[in-house]
């Protein structure tokens, strides 16, 4: 093993030192606890091959997926009676889960949030029938769920004016045809939770993959998440039975804004695992390697950028745990916690990674060095951070969410 692998090992966590939490119930506390371990154990190791693969089918981490199922993961947002483990705080157990796995791979930490957050959650509202089916599979690893609502020209646009895949009910039987882009694990995934629109509305469907009429397209090449498959569905005249409805007509765009609030304080978590793991590195580095005679940490210049970056840190992870303790609280859309927590967390990911590799120079920037094959993981999740900015409704989005909260729609539109 190499000097820098044995480094990496060796990088501390500074939030045991720096951060106090004193808002986790003690089961939260209990998950992450669990959760770390897991990630330390068999995330860790798989990282940087996840994070440097070409995106297809064939590389997809399907044996760390299973395993996860199996140590019961992908149990933990879920009610006992679905197959999950019925904690009393289970948007804030979810949400401590995707940080820890973002810390080593914000794909992973995706491949987790799209299949649990947005797929299973929507799978919750569903017939008990669906839920045996398709849900309680998913819980323990058999199955891989998708969620659909981008089309090539309706993204952060969700109206029935913007969205162009149609479902046509006439006799118990829907018939869809359309497109959706951007649909994450689609390459692989046995099934999705599509918002369509209807003679009726805005509605939610479970359509299942391998249904006549459905095609996936190849995966996507990405800047980063390239273990996060995402892929074009298209559908020619599929037939989804009335029963693969969730919810009542009419009722779907609810659901997937209800859903994707969920999903924003997943991805906020994803964002504090990312800063936090680049936090760790450069602090290391700056701690460790000298320039004229000295270590770059004692330059005042980094001392103060990373006394800012660990308020920041603070900050962010508090801002996730208050809007998923509220959602633990039953509040469906709890803002304007959930909107600032995703835009404050992602955007820290990209200024920490930015920082961090600056701090780290060349180390810093190198993908694979040829002399010892050094690899730093800051490289990595700046491809990967990106992205969080991005999906999920766009930290511009939230900014609008925030001053909708502020001014009154009256006056915001």
């Amino acid at each position: 093993m190499s000097k820098q692998v044995l480094k990496r090992n060796s990088v501390a966590r500074a939030a045991d030192a720096m951060y106090h939490d004193m808002l986790s119930p003690e089961e939260t506390k209990a998950i992450r606890s669990e959760v770390r371990g897991f990630a330390e154990t068999h995330v860790r190791r798989l990282a940087r091959q996840i994070g440097e693969a070409d995106e297809s089918v064939d590389t997809f981490a399907f044996d760390l997926y299973r395993r996860m199922g199996d140590e019961g993961l992908f149990a933990i947002p879920f009610a006992r009676a679905d197959g999950g483990r019925g904690l009393a705080h289970r948007v804030s157990a979810t949400a401590a889960t995707v940080e820890e796995l973002a810390y080593f791979s914000n794909s992973v930490a995706a491949v987790y949030d799209v299949n649990c957050i947005l797929a299973g959650r929507t799978l919750e509202r569903a017939s008990d029938e669906l839920r045996e089916t398709y849900l309680h599979p998913l819980v323990r690893g058999e199955k891989i769920g998708a969620f659909a609502t981008t089309e090539p020209e309706a993204s952060t646009d969700l109206s029935r004016k913007a969205l162009k895949t149609f479902a046509t009910l006439k006799n118990g039987i829907y018939t869809v045809t359309g497109h959706k882009r951007w649909i994450t694990n689609a390459p692989v995934a046995d099934f999705v939770t599509m918002l369509c629109d209807s003679d009726d509305g805005l509605v939610e469907l479970l359509i299942d993959l391998n249904a006549p009429g459905v095609r996936v397209g190849a995966p996507d090449r990405k800047l980063g998440n390239r273990g996060q498959l995402t892929g074009d569905i298209y559908l020619e005249g599929v037939e989804v039975p009335e029963s693969h409805r969730i919810g009542v007509p009419g009722e779907g765009l609810r659901i997937a804004l209800q859903t994707l609030t969920y999903g924003r304080i997943g991805i906020a978590a994803t964002g504090v695992g990312m800063a936090q793991a680049c936090f760790d590195e450069a602090l290391a580095h700056l701690k460790t390697r000298h320039v004229f005679g000295k270590p770059i940490g004692a330059n005042q210049h980094w001392q103060f950028k990373m006394a800012e970056r660990a308020c920041h840190l603070e900050n962010a992870r508090n801002l996730y745990l208050k809007a998923a303790l509220r959602m633990d609280q039953g509040v469906e859309f709890p803002e304007p916690e959930a909107a600032m927590a995703k835009f404050y967390g992602t955007e820290l990911a990209v200024d920490m990674a930015r920082d961090a590799i600056q701090a780290m120079g060349g180390y810093g920037f190198m993908r694979s060095l040829s002399h010892d094959d050094h690899h730093n993981p800051a490289e990595t999740h700046y491809r990967d951070a990106k992205i969080a900015e991005i999906y999920e409704g766009a930290n511009e989005i939230q900014r609008m969410v925030i001053a909708r909260t502020l001014f009154g729609k009256e006056l915001t539109g």
